[in-house]
């Protein structure tokens, strides 16, 4: 047990400190959306490199299709993010992910929103509120293009993971390469039309200052994957959930550590609430299954 939970915080503190990589590559000429979509390129080659017949199932599925532009989504909002705006309001409104999945699983999988749900869903919005206030600005409202990408980042997630329920009968390797795909494709797509418009940097000429660190980080994303299967195959699902919110916590603290980012009373408040409503929404997850 111990190995799997170690398997999970390397998972999470990989994911929980990624905000860094991304800035220096940006720094390096290499905006996110196009080291996103050179991680998942990597990514998706070497899958099909192993499982050449899952491009053949993914693509006759349209309800993968979905599931990789869900997936892209999640991947270019959370990377570019974090880039461009304070990683502790972005990783904050992106762990509203609860929320959108409790209403995405009425809408997609027909269940129920109990009342426990709604004030899930109610406490949630409220820590979201917290964190999105400042003086003087009037209602709580997105302010900052990194506070739509992790809002947008967040609800893609939660629809990426109620699309692996609704699949849960194509094979693993279709599943991953769907998500590859998208975390290659929809990134680069963005990339390309932001380019057009003169919003971000096109693709530099290759070079090793920003090929290794490319490829370091994209062995990182491999590794923190490896170790995400590992944890969560010998691990109950409530332990995985709650092992896994150290993401949140490594995100953060780093970010006050190294970004030179402040919390403030109101922003914690609000990470307690969204916490809070997320580990209640975990507990009664595992109550209905253990039933």
């Amino acid at each position: 047990m111990h190995r799997a939970i170690f398997a999970l915080l390397l998972n999470a503190l990989i994911w929980g400190l990624s905000w860094w990589p991304f800035r220096q590559l940006d720094a390096l000429g290499l905006a996110a959306l196009w080291s996103t979509a050179g991680i998942y390129l990597i990514s998706t080659l070497a899958l099909l490199a192993s499982k050449p017949g899952a491009l053949k199932e993914t693509l006759r599925s349209p309800g993968l299709w979905a599931l990789m532009l869900a997936a892209g989504a999640t991947n270019a909002c959370f990377n570019w993010g974090v880039t461009v705006g304070e990683v502790v309001r972005v990783v904050l409104l992106f762990y509203l992910m609860p929320v959108w999945s409790l209403i995405g699983a009425r809408w997609i999988l027909g269940e129920a929103i109990s009342r426990s749900g709604l004030i899930q869903v109610l406490l949630a919005v409220i820590g979201a509120a917290l964190v999105l206030w400042r003086p003087g600005m009037g209602l709580p409202w997105p302010s900052q293009l990194g506070d739509w990408l992790g809002l947008t980042g967040g609800i893609a997630f939660a629809l990426t993971n109620l699309l692996l329920r609704k699949h849960a009968q194509a094979s693993t390797a279709s599943r991953a390469l769907a998500m590859f795909l998208g975390g290659m494709l929809l990134p680069a797509l963005l990339g390309f039309a932001l380019q057009q418009i003169g919003s971000i940097s096109g693709i530099p000429p290759l070079d090793a200052s920003w090929l290794l660190p490319l490829l370091l980080l994209t062995l990182a994303f491999i590794i923190a994957n490896l170790a995400l299967q590992y944890g969560a195959a010998r691990l109950p699902a409530r332990l995985t959930a709650l092992v896994m919110l150290s993401e949140l916590v490594f995100a953060v603290a780093s970010a006050v550590s190294w970004g030179g980012e402040t919390l403030q009373l109101l922003t914690v408040i609000g990470a307690f609430l969204i916490l809070g409503a997320t580990l209640w929404g975990i507990h009664e997850a595992n109550r209905q299954e253990s039933l």
